[in-house]
């Protein structure tokens, strides 16, 4: 439940829809009520999780979650996702070291930092370092899903949530499944304290993985553009073009059947037949072209007060198109 993650969580919930404070609903349900007199939406709860939702300005409503729809997570059945577990990756996991430098810069700034997930309904690779580093570090872990991990319901073009309240924010495969990015970067910025860390991990070259709701890619330095408010720690690729090949491989093989049990045989005959790609970039990664075909960039970077311009933005570029 969000209220059983920490005492400074409540005190700095805001309506989504107006952005005054927030009052608890007393049947019990995990929900609020908005205390703006000319507002005053309310916000139900689902087993002890609010629904913290704009319906104004989101795809999603609050009845999609009172009626438990399946808002972005579609089960594959249990058979399935045994045989998925025990195929081999298309993509190396890489994220322990960029998750290792984002705690170590969370916990410079905070002795028990407070972090906001977006897009933490499950546990995504690399979220363990966070979880396990000590000092503790606080997580509130939101979604638009009803997910194991999902303490809130929440639409990050709104977050409900005011100025200055977290210490760190991680953005892990999410700005491509939302419908303006730019606002939910603006979003993130406002929720961080002065100095505060985001981490956001963003595809270039895949393919479409969230079905409808999946809507936006981005080159190395558009996505460095879109943090533009931000002070740069460090950027790069999240898997290179062995990995985008071999998802592309994937996907070739997918475009030939629409039922699920077929395609779940060609994403194994792709698994099996192009895993080994990802270890090529082990060599491609350290070439300045493999930024112009990567699969994905991550940023991290500190809230800062001005902009990068787009002038300096243009001489950062780093890939192999340079004749």
């Amino acid at each position: 439940m969000l209220l059983a993650v920490e005492g400074a969580v409540r005190g700095s919930l805001r309506c989504p829809v107006c952005g005054a404070p927030l009052d608890d609903v007393a049947d019990g349900s995990g929900g609020f009520v908005c205390t703006g007199v000319d507002c005053a939406t309310v916000f139900p709860g689902v087993d002890g999780i609010p629904i913290l939702i704009n319906e104004g300005r989101s795809v999603f409503s609050r009845g999609d979650f009172l009626s438990r729809r399946r808002t972005y997570f579609e089960p594959r059945g249990d058979l399935l996702e045994r045989v998925e577990r025990i195929l081999p990756e298309l993509q190396r996991p890489k994220g322990k070291r960029r998750f290792d430098q984002l705690v170590e810069l969370l916990l410079e700034r905070a002795p028990r930092p407070l972090v906001l997930v977006v897009g933490g309904g499950v546990e995504g690779r690399g979220i363990d370092r966070l979880l396990q580093a000590v000092p503790p570090i606080v997580l509130v872990e939101t979604d638009v899903s009803l997910g194991p991990r999902t303490t809130a319901v929440v639409d990050a073009h709104d977050i409900p949530f005011a100025d200055d309240t977290f210490d760190g924010v991680v953005a892990q495969a999410v700005l491509e499944h939302v419908l303006d990015p730019v606002r939910v970067v603006s979003e993130i910025h406002r929720v961080l304290k002065p100095g505060g860390v985001v981490y956001a991990q963003t595809p270039f070259m895949q393919q479409v993985h969230g079905g409808a709701y999946d809507y936006t890619r981005y080159t190395l330095l558009g996505h460095r553009r879109l943090f533009n408010a931000f002070e740069e720690v460090d950027s790069g690729a999240g898997n290179g073009p062995g990995a985008a090949l071999a998802w592309s491989w994937q996907y070739f093989l997918l475009s030939f059947a629409t039922a699920k049990i077929p395609r779940a045989a060609l994403r194994a005959v792709a698994k099996l037949s192009a895993f080994w790609l990802k270890y090529v970039d082990v060599y491609l990664e350290r070439k300045p072209g493999a930024l112009d075909a990567a699969t994905g960039f991550y940023f991290i970077g500190s809230k800062s007060e001005t902009r990068l311009p787009d002038r300096e933005l243009v001489k950062q570029y780093r890939g192999g198109l340079t004749g």
